[in-house]
């Protein structure tokens, strides 16, 4: 069998700890949530208001994607 120190690899505390782990990578949003994505909002809601939310599934995406990208979990 031999010497099991050498049958593992070992790996430097410094690699491990460079790693950034899911939660390290969130952010916390910077403002409200009713503050956020101005420009996505006033479209989608115009949108909704003259067309209909079925209708308008592109621009509500967008501004669903512009929450996420601020760091608001929707």
């Amino acid at each position: 069998m031999g010497n099991s120190a050498s049958a593992f690899p070992t790996v430097a505390a410094s690699t491990v700890a460079e790693v950034p782990t899911k939660s390290a990578t969130k952010e916390k949003p910077k403002c409200k949530a009713c503050c956020a994505c101005p420009e996505t909002k006033r479209a989608r809601d115009a949108c909704i208001m003259d067309n209909g939310e079925e209708n308008c599934s592109e621009l509500i995406e967008k501004h669903k994607q512009c929450m996420r990208d601020m760091g608001f979990n929707i």
